[in-house]
């Protein structure tokens, strides 16, 4: 059957879908782009925001206009069960919590999740380690979406480190919802530290990203082991609020002190480094007092690029219950103030690159004669040659800046 897997949100559901493609491919079925008029649609939804509720429904309505068998999962219709359902088209809803099991129901046979793969076409290896969510951020919906945190054991995943390699990834992200809870449900626990130093003892992969993780959950050794060279000089570390009455009001586990200390620490332990956060910004109770704490701390701090989200209420969610919800015009006011700052602080760390050497993974080579990757410290870079596969590691000298994107030329063996 022609099947097409239709996904939105965080890397976990990516990385979901991309094991769910992998299997279907591998079972004999085709998988293709929904404009081909596939027989099955798959559609792993996300509810993180209003918007993505939005965007989740009209990817149902497509995979439905389609003509297609619609399978739905994923955040959004985990907490809409009965409005998904009585959507045209849908067929079933497949649980969050056992989303790989849409691939048994397509196949028609048992197939063991562990042994599930994504497909070659992928340039990196998005590797789940981590599900679901012990914490109770006031505003966060994806706790009762995922259930509490959950770990897969260290063996299974250098198991799928090493079919990585084998298959030709010379990168992997580790990703979860929780990414930092990691091996807190295990028996014995196991750090995650501890799993990144088996990886990197037991593998061969040549470049390990985390996808995500709480400012609080970086400690001294994982500090100390991100200093090696095959793992990305990148950290994703969300901030929310750097104001400390709004943090507290968001239910998060730190103070904005806490969260300056902790950035300085690691550009300090690992200078040139590219450290990204998310800001929510009105927030209810935020006035411009508040706004004005997260934009001076965002301002003084040694971030690269930031991810600007506009307040969005969930249901069922303690901070739906909040008074004080600032206006539209006012959340789009300071979002714009934030891009503003995003774009001259992306810039800035932007023109550091120029003159030096970066290592990129090629991701596709364009119409033009050139090829677009992404370096270490997570930059995407244009270079003038398409003659290298996809998933390739190659050496390129920065030249400039052009469009957002940093401009280069690859450096060959003697060179």
């Amino acid at each position: 059957m022609k099947i097409s897997v239709l996904t939105l949100g965080c890397k976990v559901n990516q990385s979901e879908s991309s094991l769910i493609e992998g299997a279907l491919k591998s079972s004999g079925h085709q998988i293709v782009d929904v404009a081909e008029k596939p027989d099955i649609c798959v559609v792993n939804t996300c509810t993180v925001t209003a918007k993505s509720d939005y965007q989740s429904r009209q990817l149902i309505r497509r995979a439905s206009r389609a003509g297609a068998r619609v399978f739905v999962t994923g955040c959004y219709s985990e907490l809409n069960k009965e409005s998904v359902q009585s959507m045209k088209g849908v067929e079933a809803i497949v649980n969050n919590t056992n989303k790989l099991s849409v691939i048994s129901k397509l196949s028609n046979k048992t197939i063991d999740a562990s042994s599930c793969f994504p497909t070659a076409s992928k340039s990196r290896f998005f590797l789940k380690i981590q599900d679901g969510c012990n914490y109770s951020c006031s505003y966060c919906a994806i706790p009762k979406a995922r259930g509490a945190s959950k770990s897969i054991i260290p063996d299974a995943v250098v198991r799928q480190a090493v079919k990585a390699v084998s298959a030709g990834f010379n990168e992997i992200v580790l990703t979860g919802i929780h990414l930092g809870t990691y091996g807190i449900d295990l028996k014995p626990k196991v750090k995650l530290s501890e799993l990144l130093e088996t990886i990197l003892k037991q593998t061969t992969i040549m470049r390990i990203r985390l996808s995500s993780i709480e400012v609080r959950e970086i400690d001294d050794e994982l500090l100390d082991l991100l200093t090696d060279k095959r793992i990305c000089n990148h950290l994703h570390i969300p901030l929310q609020s750097g104001d400390d009455r709004i943090l507290k009001l968001m239910n998060r586990t730190y103070n904005s002190d806490q969260f300056s200390f902790k950035i300085k620490q690691i550009f300090k332990k690992i200078p040139g480094i590219s450290i990204g956060t998310d800001v929510i910004v009105g927030f209810p109770g935020e006035r411009d007092v508040e706004f004005q704490n997260t934009y001076a701390l965002l301002e003084r701090l040694p971030i690269s690029y930031m991810h600007v989200f506009p307040f969005s209420s969930r249901p069922a969610t303690a901070a739906s219950q909040m008074p004080d919800n600032p206006p539209s015009g006012t959340k789009k006011e300071r979002a714009q103030r934030l891009a503003s700052l995003n774009s001259r602080k992306k810039t800035l760390y932007m023109e550091e690159q120029v003159g030096k050497t970066l290592e990129v993974l090629i991701e596709e080579n364009n119409k033009d004669g050139t090829c677009a990757g992404i370096t270490g410290n997570n930059l995407k870079v244009i270079a003038p040659i398409n003659n290298h596969s996809r998933g390739s590691l190659i050496s390129v000298r920065i030249q400039g800046i052009q469009k957002g994107k940093l401009i280069g030329f690859p450096i060959f063996p003697n060179n």
